[in-house]
């Protein structure tokens, strides 16, 4: 299936229907007064969020959404029926964005999760609301209004906890394939990695963390040299990015100067995520010596002014990798831990605040 992470589709929702203007006629009731319905609300467009989907591709051939309309009031002071509703389903991680303001209108990040994105119009009233001890034969009564319509970017972004980039042949396949049970393509030749893919890296029975792959980044990424930088959102979501270095480019490029250019692609795409936790992974030591391997490296952190952490490891034989996702589950799970005491912190205060104003009534 392709992988489709970005469509623009329109949303039209239903009008409202209109009241209606009757007057009952019975046999024995000629004059019996008003008696029109009114109309029924049109129809809105939700979006849900689906764990069963993984791509947005439906929404490449099928981009207007329409709902709805309210019928009409009708005698009797029967009200029109209301308009059907519409929901799209999009893959757990899809973003709504307003392409006119470019608001976003909400973030899907749990299954069944359901957002209004745009509201049906509002019924028109009946001559029957319209009746008064000094108006019992009125003939006003109002139109539906109509419903909203707007143009909608989504954008969907994997949800893993860490996230990888670095240059194409960095070895991040690689990398991938050895710490899971994930089989991404492997070639000696640039972009084997087209789309962004998700693998699960389990410590033991109880622990796991969630990695994402996106293709790599060469220089001119952020001006749209190679596959640009559009994939660089899935990482957004991301706690933790590893900065995987070729230590020894099979191309002879200067490592010291491949690492420079991510840095500067990542900072050109958001200030905010250049400045998540990042670590750096210096990949295929195996191709040098261990003398050679910790004297460039430690060259290459100091001339970039490394202050995180760095790693030397072997994807290929599998040297180092298992301390690494180690130190990614430790890493993880303090952030769960940092995670749920703030959100403890904040149920207490606004507990603490509700009871010291009910306390100062």
């Amino acid at each position: 299936m392709k992988f489709v992470d970005e469509v623009q589709i329109l949303l039209i929702a239903g009008d409202g229907g209109n009241g209606c203007v009757s007057f009952r006629h019975e046999k024995n009731l000629p004059n019996g007064g008003p008696d029109g319905g009114n109309g029924g609300d049109g129809g809105n467009i939700y979006i849900q969020a689906d764990k069963n989907i993984n791509t947005l591709i439906d929404y490449c051939f099928e981009k207007t959404f329409r709902a709805g309309n309210g019928q009409n009031g009708q005698k009797n002071e029967r009200t029109g029926k209301r308009g059907q509703d519409v929901t799209i389903k999009v893959p757990i991680g899809t973003r709504a964005r307003n392409i006119e303001t470019n608001e976003i209108l909400c973030d899907m990040t749990r299954h069944e999760q359901r957002h209004m994105l745009v509201k049906g119009g509002i019924h028109g009233l009946g001559n029957t609301r319209f009746k008064s001890s000094v108006n019992r034969a009125p003939r006003q009564h109002s139109f539906g209004t109509k419903g909203e319509n707007r143009k909608i970017l989504l954008e969907l972004m994997l949800l893993a906890d860490v996230g990888m980039l670095g240059m194409p042949n960095a070895g991040k396949s690689t990398f991938i394939r050895s710490v899971s049970t994930a089989k991404p393509k492997i070639a000696d030749y640039p972009f084997t990695t087209l789309t962004p893919s998700l693998a699960v890296v389990r410590i033991d029975y109880k622990e796991s963390f969630v990695i994402a792959d996106i293709p790599g980044l060469i220089k001119g990424a952020s001006d749209g040299a190679g596959i640009g930088i559009q994939f660089l959102k899935h990482l957004e979501r991301c706690h933790l990015l590893l900065h995987l270095v070729d230590i020894a480019p099979i191309d002879e490029s200067d490592p010291i100067e491949n690492t420079k250019i991510i840095i500067k692609e990542l900072k050109k795409y958001s200030k905010k995520l250049a400045t998540k936790t990042c670590w750096l992974v210096f990949n295929k030591i195996d191709l040098l010596s261990k003398e050679k391997s910790k004297e460039l490296t430690e060259r290459i952190v100091k001339e970039i002014k490394w202050n995180n952490k760095y790693y030397l490891v072997s994807a290929l034989n599998n040297e180092g990798l298992k301390n690494l996702c180690i130190d990614i589950m430790h890493f993880m799970l303090n952030k769960q831990y940092s995670l749920k005491m703030t959100n403890n912190q904040k149920s207490e205060s606004k507990k603490n605040n509700f009871l010291w104003n009910k306390n100062n009534k």
